[in-house]
């Protein structure tokens, strides 16, 4: 957890900061990192926050202003943290880290604001999770994509002009993609009626987004609640198009996951990052891979085997990746709603599993994984599971949990590849890759 002594102006995004240890940013950085925020668009307005500054406990925080001119030393930093959970038994310095940097602004294609009243007065804001009744005013958010930044102040304007729309609203989230396709999703803590679902549409048509109004066990869709990303991928003649669904998880750093496809499909393939992924022949054996989404990586990768084995626990993200699969001509892979647990116990000739009763899973030669868990990691059951392939190709959002599953897999397998995708910039968040390939023996 990376903690300094700042201020009230500093803010704090739970969603991604981890709570997980981790080796602190270095004095410089930090220092940097908070004089960054104070000169930035941050504006305190609660008459607390007016109060000149004074030290809070250490907080966690996400500033909310970018510091392109920091940006190497910071990515150079995070990428030294994260080689350092490894060691060099598991992770030798001969092993190369291949890096892959952000945009250094409106990279985010998501974000969410709380809305904050102040008698006539609404705005955006985010609070420090330690005085959630502090608010910091978000002006502009430079890190969210031009879409978002755009939307921003257009949204409040029809908010704040129409009580249907401004009554006890509480959050507004936004999602977008690289071509401009928005979904603003307007949080209320009040049922929402006709009345609304009228002014709502009339706000969706003057500016062109899809609008969702949730409240309490309601949810009025306005049109749809999707956007499509559509993504270039290497090998494909057409841009690889992704149905992103609200409310569920989507890479939020459109330009990195771009490059985390294209890093996964040649570590799935080859040990040399030089090699052209797009000349190789199709593999005849076939591919595995635990945690998929909405078929994120599943689509990219499949494309190189004879066949794809693929699980997902959750029912929309399972029922989204289905989507994209067909809308991409993907014909040679199959979907499980499965645990990774529940497909490990299934291969392992366990207990009958209704899911895969249309599923014949001695007919696969799966002989190269991929894994995307989350920050947890795999653990040691799953870990273990993953040894008997020849080639695992690890994408972690936690550097720190993807080293300790290597020490279970690397009693079988050898670091081959190492990669680091700045998927979060100026957070201490990295995302990070591993291609484990197994031991040759004697």
């Amino acid at each position: 957890r990376v903690v300094s002594h700042t201020t009230r102006y500093t803010t704090r995004r739970t969603h991604l900061l981890s709570r997980v240890a981790m080796p602190p940013l270095s004095l410089t950085t930090r220092l940097a990192s908070s004089r960054a925020l104070l000169r930035g668009r941050a504006v305190p307005t609660s008459s607390r926050a007016r109060r000149a500054f004074r030290a809070t406990p250490c907080t966690a925080r996400l500033d909310v202003d970018i510091r392109p001119a920091s940006y190497d030393d910071e990515l150079r930093e995070k990428t030294a943290q994260a080689r350092a959970w490894f060691g060099p038994a598991l992770l030798p310095a001969s092993t190369p880290t291949e890096t892959f940097e952000s945009a250094r602004e409106s990279f985010r294609m998501r974000a969410e604001f709380k809305i904050w009243h102040d008698g006539p007065r609404t705005y955006y804001a985010m609070c420090d999770s330690d005085a959630p009744k502090d608010p910091v005013e978000i002006v502009d958010f430079p890190m969210a994509s031009e879409r978002i930044r755009e939307l921003m102040p257009l949204v409040l304007k029809e908010v704040t002009a129409t009580e249907t729309l401004r009554r006890k609203l509480f959050q507004a989230n936004f999602l977008t993609t690289t071509t401009g396709d928005a979904v603003v999703s307007l949080l209320y803590h009040r049922q929402l009626d006709d009345a609304w679902r009228a002014d709502a549409d009339a706000m969706r048509t003057r500016l062109g987004i899809d609008v969702i109004g949730r409240a309490r066990k309601q949810k009025l869709t306005l049109d749809k609640d999707f956007v499509v990303e559509r993504v270039r991928v290497d090998g494909f003649r057409d841009l690889v198009s992704y149905k992103q669904l609200e409310g569920s998880f989507t890479q939020p750093n459109a330009g990195i996951a771009a490059q985390m496809l294209a890093w996964a499909r040649s570590a799935a393939v080859s040990d040399d990052p030089n090699v052209d992924v797009s000349s190789t022949s199709t593999s005849t054996r076939d591919f595995l891979e635990l945690y998929c989404g909405n078929g994120h990586f599943t689509i990219a990768l499949a494309p190189l085997f004879r066949k794809c084995l693929a699980t997902e626990i959750s029912k929309t993200s399972v029922s989204a990746a289905q989507n994209n699969m067909r809308e991409n001509g993907i014909e040679n892979c199959v979907i499980a709603r499965l645990s990774a647990e529940e497909l490990c116990d299934a291969l392992d000739g366990g207990r009958e599993y209704t899911r895969l009763k249309d599923i014949d899973l001695t007919s696969y030669d799966l002989q190269t994984i991929l894994v995307d868990p989350p920050r947890a990691g795999m653990g040691e059951s799953v870990s273990n599971f993953c040894t008997r392939f020849d080639r695992i190709v690890y994408i972690s959002c936690n550097p720190e949990t993807l080293a300790r599953d290597c020490e279970t897999l690397c009693q079988t397998h050898d670091i081959k590849r190492f990669a680091v995708f700045d998927q979060f910039p100026y957070t201490p968040h990295l995302e990070s890759g591993a291609l484990l390939v197994k031991k040759t023996t004697a």
